[in-house]
């Protein structure tokens, strides 16, 4: 059995229908940690759903029935902490996004793992893996911290394996829940959306077992933390890139922002002259052919990925994937004129709040407010955010003059004579 923090779409879209490919017979109980609509509407129809996959025109459908049990944790905590503690678990895999690590209330994910591992333990029931498919740098070692900050004991029969994970999941419309009922006949409100492409890398260190995920496509490596970093730099760096640019340029949709030739340009020579001079391609991995096929990617226009959602919560985004090739230019000897430009537009769209028309656009971040309050000062801004770049004269200078073209001209029109 594998008990999962994080009823959202992506890990529905994909854990769980790499342990239904599997084949295998393992399943899973999926933890809501705040709200109770899927929990609803997936024991409304037996746990049951569609798996929607985009391609342009084309879609298929496909039922998934690796989620046997849903719980809500709010209202459900002790059976929370018991599943935790289960024999019968022997993987424990988390979706809770970034900010969720920094969280350990009692009733947070990390608090009921907690609290749950040391039921465990005391009980003996057995080694577990407790696997984070969150997009943080060293997950798993960071997953383990925020368990001891906690506990103050983490058992040795616990593993925290670390893993890449990566599809393309856009939030589900009212739209794609029609596309579900008329390709299945029935009517499904947890119905999720995805892109063909589907990438998992794990370390292999599962003491107590594990799904066989590699027949699903998985990898399981030694080190994951290059195929980390080509991941978090190339995809999630262009992807927060043009999420910025595009919100402030007036396109909705990540596939809309790449149709303009001017910010598709901005993406190409991000990768191509501040992201990949500084990385190590993995085994088997083309650094050119990937970041081609990122944009690929991108460009699905059948998946609808809203830049507001891909602009949340940026003061936790940022620093992972676009600061860190802004530091290994700066110390390769060049200067990441395009990196730079992005936490600029970063900046602007998180302080300012409107896009070149000077309509508001969606801001969601935990920093907001902090960041608004120094938006007169770019220096003060940067060393909020990267306290050793604010001392880089280089770097604060080309920021600043970026804000400052921005305000004055618009971000389409910097971004035209850049």
């Amino acid at each position: 059995m594998i008990l999962h923090f994080g009823l959202g779409a992506f890990h529905r879209a994909h854990q769980a229908v790499h342990t239904q490919e599997a084949g295998d017979g393992w399943a899973i109980c999926s933890v809501a940690p705040r709200s109770p609509d899927v929990v609803r509407a997936l024991r409304a129809q037996n746990h049951r759903y569609t798996l929607l996959v985009r391609e342009g025109e084309d879609v298929s459908a496909t039922e998934i029935s690796s989620v046997r049990r849903t719980l809500h944790a709010p209202t459900e905590t002790e059976q929370v902490i018991q599943h935790v503690a289960d024999p019968a678990v022997r993987v424990i895999t988390l979706t809770i996004t970034e900010k969720a690590y920094a969280d350990a209330g009692p009733g947070s994910p990390i608090g009921l793992l907690a609290a749950g591992l040391a039921r465990r333990t005391a009980a003996g029931a057995g080694p577990v893996a407790v696997v984070s498919c969150d997009n943080l740098l060293s997950n798993g070692p960071r997953l383990r911290e925020a368990v001891l900050r906690v506990s103050g004991n983490v058992p040795e029969e616990v593993s925290f394996p670390a893993t890449v994970v990566d599809r393309m999941v856009p939030a589900t419309t009212p739209e794609d829940l029609a596309t579900a009922a008329k390709l299945t006949g029935r009517e499904d409100l947890a119905a999720v959306v995805a892109e063909p492409y589907s990438q998992w890398v794990l370390q292999d260190d599962f003491p107590g077992g594990r799904p066989a995920w590699e027949r699903a496509g998985a990898q399981f490596v030694a080190d994951v933390e290059p195929y980390e970093r080509v991941k978090l730099r190339v995809l999630n760096g262009v992807h927060s890139t043009l999420a910025y640019t595009g919100a402030l340029t007036g396109h909705e949709y990540v596939s809309g922002a790449l149709d303009d030739p001017v910010l598709a340009r901005l993406a190409e020579r991000l990768i191509r002259e501040d992201v990949l001079p500084v990385l190590t391609a993995p085994p088997g991995v083309d650094l050119p052919e990937y970041g081609a096929q990122v944009l690929a990617r991108m460009r699905n226009r059948a998946l609808r990925h809203r830049c507001a959602q891909i602009a949340m919560d940026g003061s936790l985004k940022v620093p992972i994937r676009l600061l860190g090739t802004v530091r290994d230019r700066l110390a390769a000897g060049g200067m990441p004129r395009w990196a730079c430009l992005a936490v600029a537009a970063w900046l602007r769209h998180v302080t300012v709040s409107t896009d070149d028309a000077g309509r508001p656009v969606e801001v969601d971040d935990p920093r907001a407010d902090d960041l608004r309050r120094l938006a007169h000062s770019p220096r003060r801004l940067i060393a909020a955010v990267a306290p050793d770049l604010a001392d880089h004269a280089e770097v604060v200078a080309r920021i600043s003059a970026d804000l400052a073209d921005f305000a004055a001209y618009g971000v389409r029109e910097c971004l035209e004579r850049a």
